[in-house]
């Protein structure tokens, strides 16, 4: 458990320096594959938001229930991260498949939610939330190539 804490804290600190780096000039979105890692990025209403969906296996991570990958996302308003929001992550996989998770929120404004990502193909990922500012929805696709 400490080596998940651990390594949960890395990865917010990661997010976090990495989340002023839009690059975005504040319209439309970006996408970006790292390895086992696909960055989203996108402005939802007066937010920046950003997703990260990376392979527990490549972190040195496991999920209790046998999920594969985690959906970690951040909001920024103003230069200001968002700190509290609840909400929901659904994925839909290439084969129809749904899968639906509540955010967890793992402080300093980072909130994440694990899946089972298990068929090659392109992945439909849909949150909605809900912070001091409104609701808000924002949905991708993330193409999923296994090693």
């Amino acid at each position: 458990m400490k080596r998940i804490s651990l390594l949960l804290t890395l990865l917010t600190i990661f997010v976090y320096t990495n989340s002023f780096a839009m690059s975005d000039s504040g319209h439309g979105h970006t996408m970006d594959h790292k390895g086992n890692s696909f960055v989203h990025k996108t402005m939802v209403d007066d937010l920046h938001a950003q997703f990260q969906v990376m392979d527990l296996a490549s972190m040195n991570m496991k999920d209790p229930e046998g999920r594969t990958h985690h959906v970690m996302m951040s909001f920024m308003r103003n230069g200001e991260k968002i700190l509290k929001a609840v909400g929901k992550v659904k994925l839909v996989s290439p084969s129809g498949k749904e899968q639906l998770a509540n955010l967890k929120d793992y402080g300093s404004g980072i909130f994440a939610a694990n899946f089972t990502i298990d068929e090659p193909g392109k992945w439909g990922i849909i949150c909605l939330f809900k912070e001091a500012g409104g609701e808000h929805t924002v949905k991708f696709w993330y193409s999923h190539m296994p090693m």
